[in-house]
């Protein structure tokens, strides 16, 4: 999803395009929602939308992707995450998910943020582990409100770079996932050989 296409479907739809791709990139195939995001922000600083009207549906579309996510996981979440395990991206924010979430609970909703593809993948593990409804809206909707104002404002004040930016913005987070999934699993390898050694040597007694 690049800026031109963005204001072609602003062109045609007007704000509904934002809540659609929002809504969209949230719920089936991951798109680079940060330049969706800032896009929405540089248009409405150019005078095509109106801010506040382009702000709440870029919000809501937000919402509706999260509240989709978590509905499905709550409903059909295993098949739906064994989905997500055979795709190779998506099958790596899933297991960073899952110890996301089961180290900080709630608050990995909002960790979540900050990770493309883990934000995605969150709501259907939220919803797939009985989180309360009431629970996942305050957390989740809390932070999504925060996270969309920040792009939201960055993308005004970024004009014609919002595309330059969005895509940098979300290869570094891309990045940084990868590191933090790389030395969770060397750190589980050092673990798994510190618990080894000390079961070996209290088997020979020393």
């Amino acid at each position: 999803m690049d800026v031109d296409m963005m204001a072609g479907l602003i062109q045609h739809l007007g704000y509904a395009a934002l809540f659609f791709v929002l809504c969209l990139g949230l719920i089936s195939i991951p798109v680079p929602n940060e330049v969706i995001v800032m896009t929405a922000g540089a248009v409405s600083a150019g005078g095509s939308l109106l801010p506040l009207p382009a702000f709440l549906c870029t919000y809501l579309g937000v919402l509706s992707g999260l509240t989709f996510g978590y509905t499905m996981g709550r409903r059909y979440g295993r098949p739906l995450v064994r989905r997500f395990q055979h795709k190779e991206r998506l099958g790596k924010a899933l297991r960073f998910a899952e110890s996301l979430l089961s180290r900080y609970g709630k608050f990995a909703l909002c960790a979540s943020y900050f990770f493309p593809l883990v934000r995605h993948v969150m709501p259907y593990l939220a919803g797939m582990n009985q989180m309360s409804f009431k629970l996942f809206a305050v957390f989740s909707y809390t932070t999504g409100l925060m996270w969309t104002l920040l792009y939201f404002l960055l993308g005004r004040l970024m004009g014609n770079q919002v595309q330059e930016t969005g895509y940098a913005v979300y290869y570094y987070g891309m990045g940084a996932l990868a590191v933090v999934v790389v030395g969770a699993a060397a750190l589980g390898v050092v673990k798994w050989l510190s618990r080894a050694r000390n079961q070996r040597d209290r088997t020979l007694g020393r």
